[in-house]
């Protein structure tokens, strides 16, 4: 190449300031990557008649959702079951039960499947009264419908979240028949196929357990929150603030995936969402600037997966601490800033000393936002996450805060013609909303069999105690036992049925460090979850 040559490619850089949607990896190879590894991202892609229902399905299940956390309460095994009508209905439309299914239709059987799993959720809501009245006591026809519902949830869970947590699942369930055949400390006398489809299906101690409860109220939430702030260009903002704050330091484009995978974490607590949104443009910048493909990767899942752990909105894992735990969520969300500041920290630092080492170059600021005209733009699209901070400081409800940051988010998007929301982006914001929350309601369904399985046979009661004897007391010791029982379930469980599991048989919970184990566990599991 020419000296000539050289100086119009060095002048073209200058004139082109980096453009998100433009700098950015084929469309086509992310959603590829995305279907290969996250089971949550393998839906059906509908039109026609069958695209208009689930739309208008899923668009249904947000609108309940705010209902309920802004407007009107009812009975929590009713809002359990609601949710998870909505959830499994819309598993068994959009997702197919093989890689190799279609992938823009839905066949007959799967409009049965889901037509079945709707009538044995919303049995427990028309009949509920009755059931209570009776104590739970399962009517003859009772016992097939549980059975359905069993086989039901854990299909549609095997569909959205893999194949680890239902086989666990039906362990555990399996347990609670032959566990007289089980020897040593873990005997137990076996219970009756009645008294377990009792136990998970007319319960609330089973499916429609306190992990569901979790999800059905500000676990969706705070999923419609984020859909409504990335529908109004709040993604977009923070991934541009990045760009403006840490895009021309040493390694720059590392250090903009660091910052804006952290920013992108306050609004959505997603490693997979995190990852779609800011992995499709800084990945590739910094390939641009020498780093490994390898590195570049590494770089943004990590730092990616961190975002479960950055307040105020964080990941499932911390709404399901707060209940199990009994602890407020902003006690959670406080006791989790040193540990994501540590984290955050750690990656920044190694992404620079590397950056150094290599002699790698920021991107010139010529080709970079200006944070003075980042801000002066979509500056006021930061307003809906500081409303959901002072109101959980305010002592309100997250399922109030997050109801009320969504309507925050329609009315500050109205300050500028290209943030505002019109009827037809929040309905879409609606419908991704819900979309969002299908992984996690069927994961704290299918959960809720290990939590009864705890209950009805003193399971946990049993591991914690030997715990205990075997760590001799000793609270580090327990911790520390703790933490390698979270490493090795995370290898193959999304982070909330990672705490779930850990949680019911951790004895820490059952201690006054109820607390301390909620740190060290946060630590842990969102650490290893990427």
């Amino acid at each position: 190449m020419s000296d000539l040559e050289k100086k119009d490619q060095i002048e073209n850089n200058k004139a082109k300031v980096i453009d998100i949607d433009e700098v950015s990896m084929d469309q086509s190879v992310i959603n590829e990557l995305i279907e290969k590894y996250d089971a949550e991202s393998r839906y059906r892609k509908l039109s026609g008649l069958q695209g208009k229902f689930i739309s208008a399905w899923l668009i249904c299940m947000s609108l309940f959702h705010l209902y309920t956390a802004g407007i009107a309460t009812m009975p929590i095994t009713i809002q359990r079951a609601v949710h998870l009508t909505f959830a499994i209905v819309a598993v068994y439309i959009l997702f197919p039960a093989t890689r190799k299914g279609s992938k823009t239709s839905t066949p007959l059987y799967d409009w049965i499947l889901a037509a079945a799993g709707g009538v044995v959720c919303a049995y427990i809501v028309v009949f509920f009264n009755d059931i209570a009245r009776r104590g739970a006591e399962p009517l003859p026809y009772e016992i097939w419908l549980g059975v359905a519902a069993i086989l039901l949830v854990l299909e549609a869970g095997r569909r959205v979240v893999g194949n680890v947590l239902p086989c666990l699942s039906i362990i555990f369930l399996a347990y609670c028949y032959f566990g007289n055949y089980v020897p040593g400390m873990f005997q137990i006398r076996g219970y009756s196929v009645s008294r377990i489809i009792q136990h998970m299906y007319l319960t609330p101690e089973g499916i429609f357990g306190l992990a569901l409860g979790v999800s059905a109220t500000f676990v969706i939430v705070f999923i419609i929150f984020g859909a409504f702030l990335s529908q109004s260009g709040g993604a977009k903002f923070f991934n541009e603030l990045a760009l403006a704050l840490a895009g021309n330091t040493p390694g720059g484009p590392a250090k903009v995936a660091v910052v804006a995978s952290g920013l992108l974490g306050t609004i959505n607590g997603s490693s997979v969402a995190n990852v779609a949104t800011t992995g499709t443009f800084t990945i590739p910048l910094m390939k641009r600037v020498g780093y490994p493909p390898h590195y570049a990767g590494a770089v943004e899942a990590c730092s990616s997966t961190g975002g479960q752990l950055m307040p105020p909105i964080m990941g499932a894992g911390a709404f399901i601490m707060s209940e199990f735990l009994g602890i407020s969520y902003l006690t959670i969300a406080a006791g989790a800033i040193l540990p994501a500041l540590i984290y955050y920290t750690a990656i920044f630092t190694n992404v620079h000393i590397r950056a150094r080492k290599e002699g790698f170059k920021g991107l010139p600021k010529e080709e970079l936002p200006v944070l003075r005209d980042v801000m002066k733009r979509d500056g006021h699209l930061i307003i809906p996450v500081l409303v959901v901070i002072v109101t959980l400081l305010m002592k309100y409800t997250p399922l109030r805060s997050g109801f009320i940051g969504v309507v925050a988010v329609i009315i500050v998007s109205m300050f500028k013609p290209h943030t505002r929301m019109g009827i037809k982006d929040m309905l879409h914001a609606c419908e991704e909303g819900a979309r969002g929350a299908l992984g996690v309601a069927l994961a704290c369904a299918l959960v809720g069999f290990v939590v009864g399985t705890s209950s009805l046979t003193s399971l946990g009661l049993t591991i914690s105690n030997n715990i205990i004897d075997i760590s001799g007391g000793n609270l580090l010791l327990t911790l520390i036992m703790s933490m390698v029982a979270c490493l090795v379930l995370g290898m193959g469980l999304p982070t909330t049925a990672n705490y779930s599991l850990q949680h019911n048989h951790c004895p820490c919970s059952r201690r006054n460090e109820g607390f301390a184990a909620c740190c060290a566990h946060v630590c842990f599991l969102f650490r290893n979850h990427g």
